[in-house]
């Protein structure tokens, strides 16, 4: 695509609206886990709302650091995500990989046989010459890879574009995170969902360790072993700490029933032949409570002795060990966790001002 395309397109570009999905965001968590929540956009064009204005006679004009030739390929990144529908976050992190890659530089030739604005290399299966330095096939190919990685929207962003690259130099995309939001939001008129959502916190310190509502609940009739209550949510979803504390315990538990050998917690549990819940995290909070997260789709970002805040990612939503389907098994101890600790976690978790969802119960 030419600059001159490239310039066409971008005045297309309309704003987006970008709305975070679940809680109201009333309160921003820090922490020193992999992410927070991340936003989940929508695409839609507001009433009156109008593009980021027309290109200047000659090409488009310069933004902050960035000239006409760094504007127009960052546009294309832009307009390539909305096409493939990417959430706006995805631009962010596409942006800030092809500004540590090539300073939004369609580059003829770099290291090796690195092309174009991400220094994708033709030896790596990535494309011919001719298609990687096409800064649209470049984005194009970007995305895919990206939107393939299992929970990249929990994930910080150097490490999801570190998934999509592999570079020797997998910590250097961070420091671009800023420059890249305000050139996102420059050019689209976006101004949320481009970085960590904000989590409702309660004044007790709780929030909802996924958003979704109670299916299973606890210790009923027809499953009086159950300990917990289970989250419907689909795969793919964060799961949040439900409060500050530490995490004490963070493994795979998944049987298969008719050998007794490990059945795996990177693949999908069964109802009938695995036991176990999967990947799971137990936390430590204040108290003596302890909080338990089963069914992970992938291995927990977290680590046993590592302090979390409420509202800090997890992990991510799945079917690992003894599960039916997609959802979050959710536990609350008042204690060590054993049988005899478990509480009801609907009304305890309402007690603390973080209610649980029962609409569809």
């Amino acid at each position: 695509m030419t600059t001159r395309a490239i310039t066409a397109v971008a005045a297309a570009v309309f704003a987006i609206v970008a709305l975070c999905s679940g809680l109201a965001t009333t309160l921003m968590v820090g922490g020193g886990g992999p992410a927070n929540a991340l936003c989940a956009t929508t695409s839609s064009t507001p009433a009156g709302a109008a593009p980021p204005g027309p290109p200047q006679p000659g090409g488009v004009g310069s933004i902050g650091r960035w000239n006409g030739e760094q504007v127009a390929n960052a546009a294309a990144i832009i307009v390539v995500g909305q096409t493939l529908q990417v959430p706006a976050r995805g631009w962010v992190i596409a942006m800030a990989t092809a500004m540590q890659e090539s300073q939004l530089i369609n580059l003829r030739s770099g290291p090796d046989d690195s092309i174009g604005l991400f220094q994708q290399r033709p030896s790596q299966g990535w494309g011919s010459p001719a298609q990687l330095h096409d800064p649209h096939y470049a984005a194009t190919t970007f995305y895919r890879k990206l939107t393939a990685v299992d929970g990249w929207q929990a994930m910080p962003l150097t490490e999801a574009a570190q998934k999509v690259q592999v570079s020797a130099y997998p910590n250097a995309y961070a420091k671009w995170e800023p420059d890249a939001t305000d050139l996102v939001g420059a050019l689209s008129g976006i101004t949320t969902g481009l970085g960590v959502c904000t989590v409702a916190v309660s004044g007790q310190g709780w929030t909802q360790p996924v958003h979704a509502t109670v299916g299973s609940g606890f210790r009923t009739t027809d499953r009086p072993g159950h300990d917990g209550v289970d989250l419907i949510v689909g795969k793919g979803a964060p799961v949040y700490a439900a409060s500050a504390g530490t995490v004490s315990r963070m493994r795979c538990n998944a049987v298969d029933m008719r050998t007794g050998r490990d059945w795996g917690c990177d693949r999908d549990g069964d109802p009938d032949l695995t036991a176990g819940c999967g990947w799971y995290v137990d936390i430590d909070h204040a108290g003596g409570i302890v909080t338990r997260y089963c069914h992970l789709m992938v291995q927990p970002y977290v680590h046993v002795g590592q302090h979390v805040d409420a509202g800090e990612v997890l992990g991510i939503s799945g079917s690992s060990g003894h599960s039916s389907g997609p959802h979050l098994h959710f536990e609350v101890h008042l204690g060590d966790h054993t049988e005899a600790t478990a509480i009801d976690p609907v009304p305890f978790m309402a007690s603390v001002g973080a209610p649980l969802d029962q609409s569809k119960r």
